[in-house]
């Protein structure tokens, strides 16, 4: 792993986040089918950030990295009949949940990031998952929501910036 490499992973996650923003803020100001292939596009770009983390990950324990990315497709796919509004918009939530909380835990046995950045991430996981429970989400939504932003604005600005630790990165990779 390079530090450009870990570089581009934060700035393709950061060109996701402006695809989302954009999505979300055309709809109901553009034709129905453009705010829908923004939604599209947006997911096929979460995709390719979810590979990214797989290379940045896969040396932490490929199994669960493996997982890592099955979970985050599964949520894509959930999501993308949403953009059609044939499901709920926050039906693949619990299933990114399940992403952000594996991606936590990759991050907290990795010895290249920064061990809040995993809290976060974990944290956040939980937080996604209480879109399950109506009566909970009602008192935690907005809070829960600040949290998933929180944690994967800072994860990709964190890669964005500073990048891993490749010393630390190429041993565990090594080990």
């Amino acid at each position: 792993m390079t530090l450009s490499r870990a570089r581009t992973t934060g700035a393709v996650y950061l060109l996701y986040f402006v695809m989302v923003i954009g999505a979300a803020a055309s709809i109901g100001r553009t034709p129905a089918a453009l705010s829908d292939a923004a939604n599209l596009i947006a997911n096929a770009g979460y995709i390719v950030v979810t590979l990214l983390l797989y290379q940045l990950f896969n040396r932490v324990n490929r199994n669960l990295a493996l997982l890592a990315v099955a979970i985050s497709v599964a949520g894509c796919v959930i999501q993308s009949p949403s953009s059609f509004r044939l499901v709920p918009a926050q039906s693949a939530l619990p299933i990114f949940g399940l992403f952000n909380l594996t991606i936590g835990i990759l991050i907290l046995k990795s010895t290249f990031l920064p061990r809040g950045l995993g809290v976060l991430m974990t944290l956040s996981g939980l937080g996604w998952l209480t879109f399950l429970s109506p009566e909970l989400l009602k008192y935690l939504r907005a809070y829960v929501e600040i949290l998933g932003i929180a944690a994967e604005g800072s994860l990709m600005l964190w890669l964005l910036v500073k990048g891993v630790n490749v010393q630390r990165w190429n041993a565990q990779a090594r080990g």
